[in-house]
């Protein structure tokens, strides 16, 4: 009996997962990732984003851009990874792995409407502190040298990052993955895909008139790497999330997260860096253990690792990035996280 109600749990985990994300999270979030590829110049990314521009310059860039685009852990995998194959900097990428489901401005502005003020400010500071930390570890650690070119060095010409026309389509695309949970925030689910739907048929409508059946084919082939790859481990990491969440005692993380200690800080990380939380999800979750008496430090390590990081999560980067850069990423933001959550929680709150 044991063992089929951790199964169960793990089912409907997942059941729960595949209902509420894949539509209006996942399937856009993929098409996203794969028109950066297709439709953006990579010239222009290796400019702005790419290992030789100015660090101050791209971590900025992409730290600012990550608030407005409203993901979970999994959701912005495809996202940061098709920026990073199309030549953005390692840096880069996993700043926006980070910062897009940790502090995002949906997120923020729910949180602020439950917690309040402070802790959105803290919230803010501490993922872009830690945003710019994660950067810099995954720089040094990965940087790749290119080879320069034995050939005489014209002037570069200048070209637009990307044509008009599939510009269009990637903010088409975008606002199908932002505009159903801006607009729809209460209410059946059901809302959301009739938002979805909408602005799907809108793209539809727009790819038909204005793309070439070879450049969808190029775009859908992107895609369909992106999904190949990633898909499979989510469902097998939100399983497994769910099997821990009932196997894990309620009154022992309640009872191991109050005040601001450096271990409650760790275990609040931990707890965070393992479950999934989708984004907006983690603000009344923590808004329950502050009433039952956690302390505000370990509050903004979960409010900052619930949605940034999870088991998932984990999975697809490694799959996606490599296991050494999944380790090192991982081990960053834990370490990171606990510091934040005790320095905050002692001498900020």
């Amino acid at each position: 009996m044991v063992i089929e109600d951790v199964l169960t749990a793990g089912f409907v985990a997942l059941k729960d997962y595949i209902a509420l994300h894949v539509l209006t999270c996942l399937i856009p979030a993929f098409l996203l990732a794969g028109g950066i590829v297709t439709f953006i110049r990579r010239e222009a990314i290796v400019d702005h984003l790419g290992e030789k521009a100015g660090k101050i310059k791209s971590f900025s860039l992409a730290g600012i851009s990550s608030f407005f685009l409203a993901a979970c852990s999994c959701t912005v995998i495809p996202v940061a990874s098709g920026l990073y194959f199309s030549g953005a900097g390692i840096g880069v990428a996993f700043i926006i792995l980070w910062v897009a489901p940790a502090a995002n401005i949906l997120a923020l502005t729910y949180t602020g409407s439950i917690l309040g003020g402070s802790m959105v400010t803290s919230r803010i500071v501490a993922a872009l502190l830690m945003a710019f930390i994660v950067g810099s570890v995954m720089t040094l650690a990965f940087r790749t040298k290119k080879e320069e070119s034995t050939l005489p060095q014209r002037k570069p010409e200048k070209t637009s990052i990307i044509a008009k026309r599939d510009l269009i389509l990637l903010l088409l695309i975008l606002l199908s993955l932002l505009l159903p949970n801006y607009l729809v925030t209460s209410g059946p689910y059901g809302y959301k895909v009739l938002v979805w739907g909408i602005l799907t048929a809108v793209t539809v409508i727009y790819v038909a008139k204005m793309l070439s059946k070879e450049k969808i084919r190029d775009w859908l082939r992107e895609t369909w790497w992106f999904v190949r790859i990633i898909f499979p481990l989510l469902l097998i990491g939100v399983f497994i999330v769910g099997v821990i969440g009932k196997i894990l005692p309620e009154e022992w993380i309640k009872g191991w997260l109050g005040g601001n200690r450096i271990s409650a800080s760790f275990l609040a990380t931990m707890i965070g860096a393992i479950s999934y939380f989708a984004t907006m999800t983690e603000a009344p979750f923590v808004d329950t253990l502050l009433k039952l008496g956690m302390g505000k430090g370990p509050a903004l390590t979960l409010l900052l690792t619930g949605p940034g990081l999870s088991l998932p999560n984990w999975l697809a980067i490694a799959r996606v990035f490599g296991i050494k850069k999944a380790v090192v990423y991982v081990c960053t933001i834990v370490i990171l996280g606990t510091l934040v959550g005790w320095f905050f929680g002692n001498f900020i709150f």
